[in-house]
């Protein structure tokens, strides 16, 4: 209709959660050939979380869902759909969005995973804004969850000391006026899926005691490939949502990037020519969680008042696939 008001997706609630406990990187020295001034030199990480052995990824998305729902002023049984971001599910089935969604009682809601790398979160947040615009769903939970230190291998230096574990879940809802999502763009290259990747425990390398034998159960990194990709991907993906949106560079008020490494997030800082006062880090303090990194520093973000309404803001980030997204959104201050 002539005039109509396009429909607009965006977060009406945000909550995140981490493990009690606190690996530092001299807890790491104890364990591993390494030390905290190569860990921070290299990374900018100084600690991270740990997920209990009792914990799985569906418990850090209960507590973070839970928050976020009453963040939101919603009931479970409101919502229309869980996407659960995730590259750790509790079982390869089912989904552990399905085990979410049976935890919080919400009965009305279809669920399923999404793997995507450490983009999962983005790419779960586009998804849902899609669902929201062409008017089939009004509600829509979105989870990144990680226990990623459970499939570790902690003899092996290069990624034992990069990765956390948490989550963190927002409510995507219509937002008035132009506030909202304005744009996203889903990249990926998987000529580089073996830079980035668990080789056992699907149908090419079921566990067997052979598979256990050769370490496969764990995660393994081309730490230079990853790099030099994710300089590119954090680039191109801000690029592309800017241009979409109708915007330019000097229009971004805050970076939310993926917390990988403190250097990639200064390159693309630098690039955005965005001072670091404009830019989520906290990295330093929570390692790399993946799917559960951009909504972890998004809520502290915005808990410091750093976003305000109406604030144009980039989400970007980069992951195993390899994938990478942006998206950009006009900031609403639903807490108002």
């Amino acid at each position: 209709m002539v005039g109509e008001q396009k429909i607009r997706a965006g977060i009406v609630g945000l909550a995140t959660y981490v493990p009690e406990r606190v690996l530092t990187n001299s807890d790491l020295q104890k364990m591993v050939d390494t030390s905290d001034e190569w860990i921070v030199a290299r990374t900018g990480i100084r600690e991270r979380r740990v997920a209990a052995p009792e914990e799985a990824t569906s418990d850090l998305a209960y507590q973070a869902s839970v928050k976020a729902l009453d963040d939101a002023g919603v009931k479970p049984d409101e919502i229309d759909l869980i996407i659960t971001a995730t590259n750790t599910p509790d079982m390869i089935f089912p989904a552990t969005a399905c085990l979410l969604q049976d935890r919080l009682g919400a009965k009305n809601a279809g669920a399923f995973d999404l793997l995507a790398g450490c983009t999962g979160f983005i790419y779960a947040v586009s998804v849902a804004s899609q669902f929201i615009e062409a008017g089939n769903a009004s509600t829509v939970l979105v989870v990144g969850s990680e226990v990623l230190t459970k499939i570790m291998n902690w003899q092996d230096r290069n990624t034992c000391v990069l990765f956390g574990d948490g989550a963190g879940a927002v409510v995507i809802r219509r937002v008035p006026g132009d506030r909202g999502i304005l744009s996203s763009a889903l990249g990926a290259d998987g000529s580089g899926a073996y830079h980035l990747y668990m080789p056992g425990g699907g149908s090419r390398h079921p566990i067997s005691a052979e598979v256990i034998e050769q370490g496969l159960q764990f995660t393994r990194m081309n730490g230079r490939e990853v790099f030099k990709f994710a300089v590119r991907a954090m680039e191109e993906g801000s690029a592309k949502v800017l241009q979409r949106a109708g915007l330019s560079v000097s229009d971004i008020d805050f970076l939310i990037p993926h917390q990988a490494n403190i250097r990639i997030i200064e390159h693309a800082a630098k690039k955005m020519n965005l001072p670091m006062d404009r830019v989520a880090v906290n990295v330093d303090r929570y390692g790399n969680t993946s799917t559960a990194s951009i909504p972890l520093a998004l809520e502290e973000s915005l808990n410091s008042g750093k976003i305000k309404d109406g604030d144009i803001v980039i989400m970007v980030g980069f992951g195993a696939g390899l994938t990478w997204a942006g998206m950009l959104m006009k900031w609403y201050d639903y807490r108002r």
